[in-house]
């Protein structure tokens, strides 16, 4: 697949929880390689998109084709397997345990190893432990975290546990990684670092990257791409500048946040 191709494609995806839409006929690509930011008011259905992404919401009707593989239906195993890393708005993280612990939990599920072999010691396992941690210390050099390796998480403030978080999704190598709302309750120079670092994920690592986000500021400086929804149906779709000047999207939500 080449660099201007789709990585994703979202076609004619709904979503219903109890007969009301959360996702109406919902089509876009996302380009391998891009930052695409997706924007709305609240209640727009940016977090239900992306649970219909990683396979913890099941679409109604559509198709979403991620690396050229259509499906209807996918589980968070299957979605981390294929190469889908994803964090989300509040922090799952372990917070007696060490950051690097804490990364170390986002391979759990790319394990191939038997827990007996894990418990007993056994070779295998032993090398996909060692594997593991450098794969760990290598995410704690790239995200600036190795003077906090063996830091309890819950010791760190919010933003550097949210930088964890962010590592705990990056550690498996994810060709696409969902972030939402990366930026939330973060100050003014937190927020700076990190959109750094998902610049940086994007463009040293080659991730693409889908991500939700209200600050407008960041949004137009980091994305390539944006899709604006409003009430689960898309009204925007294209460049930063494109998106700013469609009279839709600022009926819909630009002029609503500058008002």
């Amino acid at each position: 697949m080449s660099p201007s191709e789709p990585i994703l494609q979202v076609r004619a995806v709904s979503l219903s929880f109890k007969g009301v839409k959360a996702i109406n006929q919902l089509s876009f690509d996302v380009r391998r390689g891009e930052i695409c930011g997706l924007i709305g008011p609240n209640g727009a259905g940016k977090s239900s998109l992306l649970n219909l992404l990683n396979g913890v919401y099941r679409f109604d009707s559509g198709a979403i084709v991620f690396e050229r593989q259509s499906y209807s239906r996918i589980d968070p195993l299957s979605a981390a397997r294929r190469g889908i890393g994803r964090t989300f708005q509040n922090n799952a993280l372990f917070k007696k345990m060490s950051v690097i612990d804490n990364l170390l939990t986002g391979l759990s599920r790319h394990a191939r190893t038997y827990l007996i072999e894990q418990a007993l010691g056994l070779p295998r396992a032993r090398r996909e432990a060692a594997t593991f941690r450098q794969l760990a210390q290598g995410i704690l050099q790239f995200l600036d975290l190795q003077a906090l390796r063996d830091v309890p998480v819950g010791n760190l403030s919010y933003g550097l546990q949210k930088r964890v978080e962010l590592g705990r999704a990056l550690i498996a190598g994810p060709s696409l990684l969902l972030l939402d709302e990366p930026l939330a309750g973060m100050n003014a120079e937190e927020k700076q670092e990190m959109a750094g670092f998902i610049a940086d994920i994007n463009r040293d690592l080659g991730t693409t990257v889908v991500l939700i986000e209200h600050d407008m500021g960041v949004v137009m400086e980091l994305c390539d791409h944006l899709v604006v929804l409003d009430y689960g149906r898309k009204v925007g779709d294209g460049t930063p500048a494109e998106v700013q000047a469609d009279p839709e999207v600022i009926a819909a939500y630009l002029g609503a946040v500058h008002a």
